[in-house]
């Protein structure tokens, strides 16, 4: 146990403060955000709940090791500024983490209040000290070091790329982040519906990266516009960044899958969150929205697409192979998903995707699952049972069963060792790849994770390549990966 000794006052108990969010009759009906965030005296109490630690575990479980007891007393004491400060110290994307980060699997999990009742809010506090901060107007930039004269390029202006791009503009780097989409975000902005993430909270952390110095340019797509050794050996760059994510939808390779109206899950997202189509006319971006919507999955991004179903007015419904208790989602995402209405059809899965004589979906035929042993994900394995057929009627799916690595920019670039997925080799505790100056990290090092342990390789690596550019060695003692 850690701390709670007899020098540590004790306090008054104070239940885990709820966030006011938008009614589920009301929400399923638009696409604003759902929770509405503390106010400064909800805050405030809530900060009061945390003893302060001396050897707090919360900042074992964060992947950026953001100095939580330091921030939240911050809150407590009122000093909101202070608060955001020491935030930004280790994070430079505290608004999008408050609000996506899985806090009740890192942070909040080793709360030592947990152990007899609710953990801190940590992620709500983080969120509204960032909100506060922008709110306010009062948002004040890190101080940045003298020009190094060094030039590195980040690929990808995702979480991991624009937490290497925020570290190395402040150690006095020059930076620029090539971006393959018409908006700097990644999956920040083409995957998260404006429902959990709105796209201007975004947009304002990324604009205060650009503040700092940060160039961001879009629609290059390195792998075509440039290579890597183009980068280097023409443009000058002298290090470079691969935060590329791991955006290849994959199917279940089941017949139907090349109908009218069935779609991966990261094209139905893009065309609805970055593209507006959820807003057609208005942007000229069509997106099928269908009477009886099957989305298919247990992931977040599983949830994300039957709640935007949901809200372009279709009845949608989780076809999910396993039972509740095996999905991947945040349990706050599958509540708010059964909030709006959200059908679930546990232990089932697809066999095939039917069509009609014009090659439009019109119904789906699942099987019934059992579970049986469990696999190598430790999940007890779906096990079909005999017979269980049965047609289910529906007129859009929606496949969301992972992604993996797009080859377009590691296929293009000469000695980039890749591991039997097509992910790339990166050391664990640099992000050092098989090219001398080229690191990486997020998801197409990992394969398909979570924002902020993206944002935790983009930490390490930048201390790396400030090393490597600086000329400075490796500390014999380099921490472990996170």
């Amino acid at each position: 146990m850690t701390d709670t000794n007899n020098t540590t006052p004790k306090k008054e108990k104070v239940p885990r403060q709820p966030m006011p969010e938008q009614p589920a009759g009301e929400r399923q009906k638009n696409f604003d955000e759902v929770p509405y965030g503390y106010t400064p005296e909800t805050a405030m109490l809530e900060a009061s709940r945390c003893i302060q630690c001396k050897k707090p575990r919360c900042v074992a479980g964060c992947p950026v090791g953001i100095d939580i007891p330091g921030f939240i007393k911050a809150i407590e004491v009122g000093d909101f500024p202070e608060s955001i400060r020491i935030l930004k110290d280790s994070n430079a994307l505290p608004a999008v983490c408050g609000r996506v980060c899985p806090q009740e699997d890192q942070c909040e999990i080793l709360c030592v209040l947990s152990v007899k009742q609710d953990p801190v809010a940590i992620g709500r506090l983080e969120r509204f000290a960032a909100d506060w901060e922008r709110e306010h107007g009062e948002v004040k930039l890190p101080e940045v070091a003298p020009p190094t004269g060094k030039k590195v390029a980040v690929v990808g202006a995702g979480p991991a790329g624009l937490t290497v791009a925020g570290d190395l503009i402040v150690k006095g780097h020059e930076v620029t982040v090539f971006e393959a989409l018409h908006k700097p975000g990644g999956v920040l902005v083409y995957g998260i519906p404006e429902f959990r993430l709105p796209n201007e909270i975004v947009e304002f952390e990324i604009k205060n990266l650009e503040n700092l110095g940060v160039k961001v340019i879009n629609n290059i797509v390195v792998g075509k516009t440039f290579t890597i050794p183009e980068l280097m050996e023409e443009e000058g760059f002298d290090a470079v960044f691969l935060g590329v994510g791991a955006g290849l939808p994959m199917f279940m390779g089941i017949p139907g899958e090349n109908l009218n109206g069935v779609y991966s899950a990261n094209e139905y997202l893009t065309r609805s969150n970055l593209m507006g189509g959820y807003d057609f006319p208005r942007y000229d971006t069509p997106l099928k929205r269908g009477k009886k919507v099957a989305i298919i999955g247990g992931g977040n991004v599983a949830m994300d697409s039957a709640r935007t179903a949901k809200r372009l007015g279709a009845e949608s419904i989780v076809v999910y192979r396993r039972s509740k208790k095996e999905m991947p989602a945040r349990i706050e995402e599958i509540h708010h998903a059964e909030e709006e209405g959200i059908d679930f059809h546990f232990l089932t899965a697809p066999v095939r995707i039917l069509g009609n004589e014009d090659g439009a979906v019109i119904g789906m035929e699942c099987l019934t699952m059992e579970l049986g042993e469990p696999d190598d994900s430790g999940r007890r394995r779906p096990v079909p049972i005999k017979g269980s057929e049965y047609i289910l009627d529906v007129d859009v799916v929606i496949v969301s069963v992972g992604t993996g690595s797009n080859p377009l920019l590691t296929k293009s670039t000469p000695g980039l060792e890749l591991n039997k997925w097509d992910y790339i080799v990166a050391d664990q505790k640099t992000g050092v790849t098989s090219i001398p100056g080229v690191y990486a990290g997020g998801d197409i090092v990992r394969g398909a994770a979570t924002v902020i342990l993206a944002m935790g390789d983009g930490r390490m690596a930048s201390g790396a390549m400030h090393r490597y550019l600086m000329g400075e060695p490796e500390p014999a003692d380099a921490p472990e990966e996170s």
